[in-house]
């Protein structure tokens, strides 16, 4: 007899099983493709480990889902069903990121002010992804409410996306892992086995406190140290230049679900060097993409952390510092990289409170702590705002002291 599941080796979490549904998305194309776009984008150029893919780590969530929606089951407040539904809905949360992850995003932002999100509900409804849910029982359009943050659940969405979710638990470890960064070890089986609900909202046991600001540390430093490190953002700015440039010749931001499917970041590197050069902007691309490959990156010649102050308007930036300078605008980059300190909620709100569970013999109490109550945390609750110039190797002195007339010394 057929066993009903497969078990995939795993470094992060020793050994993740799949059932049959799951097995025959992940054996889809459209699932597959997930191995050729990376988890960290450029960050492989700083880190050279950090080959790791959307794949694996959609793997790593569903596996990390399940483990607290079967937490939440023993608990009361889930049946079975719910948690094959948990763990398919986490199996699909990413599968619409386009190449070059969180990168491409800021693309789609701005051509055609649409999200990954909004992709990944398409690609579920519309694609043989779809047919393989209905064909196995399940509602799909449940499973895409569920799988980006819709559903009326509220603490259903919040194991998938949010301060307490099976994402962040399974890319900080996986993260850390593959970039041998320090900073993301995080104590995710204790969170696990400490959530509760209180008023359809997910909540934490008291006594996992630490292990809940631990965490949140471990993202601050990440970010710090990784996500927003000036040598990956300098990959990253090439790649977002290169990609805007070749978009209008290339139609990379096209909507239609056939030719998004066919993205990945090599796919697109290889489509960006093979363009055309009759105008100036495919020329540019196709040169910056040529360095991007071969790592020839982008020099920082100024950086400014800004934690919750407005960034400033990068043309204005540039333009002076061009003219400052001397130097061509188009040799100038400006990067303002900012995120939440703190983890979003599944409907893209800033998180400002954590609800605490405390147990006695007899009866459960529940608070909700505002953020500015815990102090490890509160002093993280503002944005990271980091504004950044880079320039080219043979440029980088002139902007170096351009940059820092017009925006002042270094900080």
């Amino acid at each position: 007899m057929t066993k009903p599941f497969l078990d995939i080796v795993d470094p992060i979490h020793d050994f993740i099983r799949v059932y049959e549904t799951e097995l025959k998305i992940i054996d889809s194309p459209i699932f597959q493709r997930l191995r050729r776009i990376r988890q960290l984008s450029g960050a492989h150029f700083t880190y050279p480990s950090a080959q790791h893919s959307r794949f694996e780590h959609s793997l790593g969530v569903m596996h990390v889902a399940g483990q607290a929606a079967q937490a939440l089951k023993e608990k009361g407040f889930l049946n079975t069903d719910k948690i094959q539904e948990i763990r398919l809905a986490a199996l699909l949360h990413d599968i619409g990121h386009g190449p070059f992850s969180h990168l491409f995003e800021e693309v789609l932002q701005t051509k055609k002010k649409t999200s990954h999100e909004e992709i990944g509900k398409k690609i579920i409804l519309r694609s043989e992804i779809g047919e393989i849910l209905s064909a196995a029982g399940f509602d799909k359009k449940f499973i895409t409410k569920l799988a980006f943050g819709d559903s009326k659940y509220r603490f259903v969405n919040e194991i998938i996306s949010g301060s307490l979710s099976a994402d962040m638990m399974d890319y900080l470890q996986r993260d850390g892992y593959f970039t041998g960064a320090e900073h993301a070890k995080i104590d995710h089986k204790r969170i696990i086995q400490s959530l509760d609900v209180y008023k359809n909202k997910l909540a934490l046991d008291r006594s996992a406190l630490y292990s809940f600001e631990s965490m949140i540390l471990s993202r601050y430093q990440m970010f710090k140290a990784v996500y927003f490190h000036k040598t990956v953002r300098s990959a990253e700015v090439m790649m977002l230049e290169a990609l805007r440039l070749a978009d209008d010749e290339a139609n990379f931001t096209s909507l239609n679900l056939d030719d998004y499917v066919k993205l990945t970041d090599e796919f697109v590197i290889s489509q960006i060097l093979s363009l055309p050069e009759y105008t100036q902007d495919l020329r540019r691309a196709k040169k910056i993409a040529t360095d991007y490959q071969n790592r020839r990156l982008l020099k920082c010649v100024y950086e400014q952390i800004m934690t919750n102050k407005k960034l400033k308007d990068q043309d204005k930036i540039r333009q002076k510092i061009a003219k400052k300078s001397k130097v061509d605008i188009n040799e100038i980059f400006v990067d303002t990289s900012t995120t939440s300190s703190l983890p979003l909620t599944p409907s893209k709100e800033k998180t400002k409170s954590i609800i605490l569970m405390t147990k006695y013999a007899t009866k459960s109490t529940a608070k909700e702590i505002p953020f500015s109550k815990i102090p490890v945390v509160s002093s993280m609750a503002e944005s990271m705002n980091i504004l950044r110039i880079y320039t080219t190797l043979q440029h980088r002195k002139k902007v170096e002291m351009a940059a820092e007339l017009i925006l002042g010394d270094k900080r």
